[in-house]
């Protein structure tokens, strides 16, 4: 019989966060495989559990999936832990559950402390619907189309920063989405835990003069349905008139709704929608 795959999350900072049940099956497990063993092995060590570890990490992630579903197959029990926070968020755990779904493995996930959550309920923003963006993408070009993306965002945005490129990060946001409020939580559930709560510009002028330390979790507000509507409505606007109306007949409205709305937006009248387009079929 096929063993099984525990998504174990452990502490992001403070130890007393991991669970019973984590402990348990940690001890219980056959193999552990962790992100970073040396890390890892301070937490097996506090808790003095001996099982056998291996490392799965970014650089290995493929490959080493393919071994531990060998040995998953073979009826071996795995546990998988991440350096900190809950493993496959933001995380080549990721495709170890995919590959063992695949595989047809049972996986299970044993819950606990995510850095995100934690930020998100701390900061004092909007938590009903939010949007978890892990870290902004490295390239230049795919950061500039999913900040441009974030820019309609109406919901929570959370994004985890590194203390050496915070201030980029900090200038990229501000250029792209304008001034919004912002809580940098950092050094979540440890002794100098912080929540800094204030404005992108605000955080641009601050780390002007201090020096960001510690891993940061931005809590971003989204933005206002109003303001997305003006952007909109200036998009269309630079449009002629034809291409408005195709703009909502690809939307799926008939011709004729789709002059209205035209309209509306426009701030005319229906007929000079009309006649507009008659002179471009002339």
């Amino acid at each position: 019989m096929a063993g099984r795959l525990y998504i174990c999350a452990t502490p992001i900072g403070n130890l007393e966060d991991i669970t019973l049940r984590v402990l348990r099956i940690l001890k219980e497990v056959d193999l552990i495989a962790a992100e970073d063993t040396r890390n890892s092995i301070r937490l097996l060590n506090h808790f003095e559990i001996k099982t056998p570890m291996t490392s799965y990490h970014e650089y290995n992630r493929y490959d080493k999936a393919a071994k531990l579903v060998q040995k998953l197959q073979q009826g071996a029990n795995v546990a998988l832990i991440t350096d900190a926070g809950t493993p496959a968020i933001s995380d080549p755990g990721e495709e170890l559950v995919r590959q063992c779904l695949e595989a047809g493995i049972e996986v299970t996930s044993l819950p606990g402390p995510s850095a995100f959550v934690t930020a998100l309920t701390i900061s004092g923003k909007a938590t009903r619907r939010f949007c978890f963006e892990a870290f902004l993408p490295y390239d230049r070009k795919e950061r500039r189309q999913v900040l441009e993306e974030l820019k309609k965002e109406t919901r929570t945005i959370l994004i985890y920063e590194a203390p050496h490129k915070l201030k980029k990060t900090l200038q990229d946001l501000y250029e792209t989405l304008g001034d919004r409020p912002i809580s940098l939580c950092r050094e979540l559930t440890k002794k100098y835990e912080t929540n800094f709560r204030t404005t992108l510009e605000g955080a641009i002028r601050y780390y002007e003069e201090e020096e960001p330390r510690g891993e940061f979790v931005l809590v971003i507000e989204g933005a206002r349905r109003e303001v997305i509507r003006e952007e909109e409505l200036r998009d269309v606007l630079a449009m002629s008139v034809p291409e408005h109306v195709a703009l909502y007949e690809n939307q799926g409205m008939d011709r004729k709704e789709a002059m209205k709305q035209a309209a509306r937006d426009r701030g005319v009248g229906k007929r000079e929608i009309y006649q507009a387009l008659l002179e471009s079929e002339s």
